[in-house]
């Protein structure tokens, strides 16, 4: 079984005899051979190759007892398991060294003779190049492949050849199948795009046609309606534009003293924060310190308990000793006693001598060496006496000594467990303080987060509110200008109606048809932004009942369609059809034919709420009836209500 750990191109500097010195890409190739059969044994197998050269081939198989010589030889000191890793290690600093210009690490391959000639070996060095010398840190001696060697090496890199061709076959005929698949399905698809395009056309065509003929109709009389409710509009104009200054003015102030409070509740905020940071660090200092002092009070607590048990010992064995020299003492009484008792009795003996002496001189001179024989010995035993009462007397000392010291060490035992147990609770309020103390910090960055979020919000909506103010200053400006030019061109018409009240010229209704078209084709109502709006159905309530009428929105096709039915109070009297500017002779009254497309009066379809109308409340601004004008776009969410109830997208 063998593992590939290494296999990766190189730039190796190649020294030959006969040849100058070269750079060359060369493939090293390091695997790890195991056997089991006959013999466990590990192999280490280093291969250099050439991609460009296939005859390039030197092989290397290291065994665990050739390493042992070649560790011996080139003075290593790692073990056999971990030189693969060494030397690949070596490898990739020659790799990441390889594009400098002065590379501190290099691979060189030497060889006696050309190696391609004779297939002579080769020498692989990794060499270090510091500003001294030329260090070689490893350098191994490579053969040349033999011919079934290179066989074999190129029947292995034919077989991968084959089998990546193999790979990519299938990959590129896999891809093939579903390009094709994909392009059957797009064809599909686009074939039917193509029929609901064509039909769609035509719908198209004939819907545009048909209303394009009939709000051409209804644009005519949309444009006497506009110029009467046109002054309205004004007076209704200047009261919205009082009242939004005045919610303006009052938003704005709002809007700036929230601003400074919640600037004030940051600056304490921040304040608070640093404040608290500062004391977490005063805690945290005061945890270090009391840590250390409960580890070192720990310490002297285990070195005096370790003390304590030795003096117990030593005290247990004092008093073994003390009970030994106490029954030695006892002994040592008892033998003075009877020696007291003898001595008596020598005494008695003495005087019974010298009352005898005179009578007895004979025995005298024994009598007088059993007495210097017997005082010697009594002066012998009191000297004994005197040095075993000494050692009792130093014994008791050393005991109370040894007593004194063993109660003091138990005080000390007690209040230094005292001072640990202070120093415990002290550390655990400390912890508890520093928990109450995040925990405030994390709610206080909670708090401050809101507030800048808040302030975000007022901010954008401050900045909204100006926007739409601005845009509706230039809608009133711009209304304020066509409505003057519209007084200016309406009083020559208006004199001229008046001077004749009883009867309808038809020279006077092509004067007004054509100046009234002619102004709203020229005039139309833009926005600020330049678009049209459509005129709603809700302004029948608002007009008097001489020219009361009914207004509906169609939003179809690309521009904006009005559709217009007059109904007159007076009985007997038909509505006036104006086209292109000339009214039609007055009928008397008949019923409605709505095939012929003669409306006679208010069809029911007329009184339906539409989603899409203008309230009168609001600002009725951009009245542009041009059907050619796109739509204006959707107004944006959280704006003021002038910018999304009278701009209806």
């Amino acid at each position: 079984m063998t593992e590939t750990l290494f296999n990766k191109r190189l730039q190796v500097h190649v020294k030959c005899k006969d040849c100058e010195e070269r750079r060359g890409n060369i493939r090293v190739g390091i695997e790890l051979q195991l056997t089991t059969n006959p013999v466990h044994k590990r192999d280490l197998l280093v291969r250099l190759t050439d991609d460009t050269d296939p005859y390039f081939l030197y092989n290397l198989a290291i065994s665990e007892e050739d390493f042992q010589s070649l560790k011996v030889q080139q003075g290593l000191l790692v073990d056999f398991a971990s030189f693969p890793q060494k030397f690949i290690d070596l490898l990739n600093q020659c790799i990441s060294e390889q594009d400098k210009e002065n590379p501190r690490f290099l691979l060189q391959l030497s060889s006696p003779s050309s190696p391609v000639l004779d297939h002579s070996p080769a020498n692989l060095n990794v060499v270090e190049t510091n500003a001294f010398k030329h260090l070689t840190h490893l350098s191994l001696k490579l053969l040349h492949g033999t011919d079934v060697e290179i066989k074999k090496y190129l029947a292995v890199c034919l077989s991968c050849v084959k089998e990546e061709k193999q790979q990519l076959e299938q990959r590129l005929k896999k891809t093939e199948d579903d390009l094709s698949r994909q392009l059957s399905y797009t064809q599909q698809t686009l074939s039917e795009k193509s029929r609901e395009l064509d039909k769609l056309r035509s719908e198209w065509t004939s819907q545009t046609s048909a209303l394009s003929s009939r709000h051409s109709q209804d644009l005519t009389a949309e444009r006497e309606n506009a110029l009467e409710t046109q002054t309205r509009l004004q007076q209704q104009n200047e009261q919205l534009r009082r009242e939004l200054e005045g919610a303006h003015t009052k938003s704005t102030q709002q809007l700036q003293s929230r601003l400074a409070e919640l600037e004030t509740s940051n600056r304490d905020l921040t304040e608070k924060r640093y404040k608290s940071e500062s004391t977490i660090r005063d805690f945290k200092a005061k945890l270090v310190g009391l840590e250390e002092e409960s580890q070192r009070a720990k310490q002297q607590a285990l070195s005096l308990r370790r003390e304590n048990g030795t003096l117990d010992t030593e005290c247990h064995e004092k008093e073994r000793q003390v009970n030994q020299l106490q029954t030695r003492v006892a002994v040592l009484e008892q033998e003075m006693k009877d020696k007291e008792q003898l001595v008596l009795r020598t005494k008695e003996v003495l005087e019974a001598t010298q009352q005898q002496k005179n009578s007895v001189e004979g025995n005298a001179e024994s009598k007088q060496l059993q007495m210097g024989k017997l005082e010697a010995t009594v002066k012998s035993l009191s000297e004994e006496l005197i040095k075993a009462n000494g050692i009792i007397k130093k014994l008791q000392g050393e005991l109370r000594g040894l007593v004194g010291k063993i109660k003091v060490k138990n005080t000390v035992m007690v209040s230094q467990e005292k001072v640990l147990q202070e120093t415990q609770e002290r550390l655990h309020k400390a912890q508890r303080d520093l928990q109450d103390t995040q925990q405030q910090l994390k709610h206080r960055d909670e708090e401050v987060s809101k507030l800048k979020e808040q302030l975000e919000e007022t901010v954008q909506k401050l900045d909204e509110s100006r926007e739409v103010l601005k845009t509706n200053e230039n809608v009133i400006m711009w209304l304020n200008k066509q409505l003057n030019e519209n007084q200016l061109s309406r009083k020559p018409e208006t004199l001229g109606t008046f001077e004749t009240p009883s009867t309808l010229s038809a020279s006077t209704g092509q004067r007004m048809g054509s100046a009234s078209h002619n102004m709203l084709d020229s005039r139309a109502f833009p926005s600020s932004a330049g678009q049209g709006y459509p005129i709603t159905s809700t302004l029948n309530s608002k007009l008097p009942l001489s020219s009361r009428s009914v207004f509906s929105l169609h939003n179809q096709g690309p521009g904006a369609k009005v559709q217009f039915n007059p109904m007159s109070t007076k009985p007997g009297m038909s509505p006036v059809d104006v086209r292109d500017g000339s009214p039609t002779a007055q009928h008397p009254p008949q019923p409605s034919n709505k095939e012929n497309g003669e409306p006679a009066g208010l069809e029911s379809k007329y009184f339906e709420k539409r989603d899409d109308s203008i309230p009168l409340r609001g600002l009725l601004s951009g009245m542009h009836l041009n059907r050619d004008v796109p739509r204006p776009p959707p107004a944006k969410p959280g704006l003021h209500p002038l910018s999304s109830a009278y701009f209806p997208g």
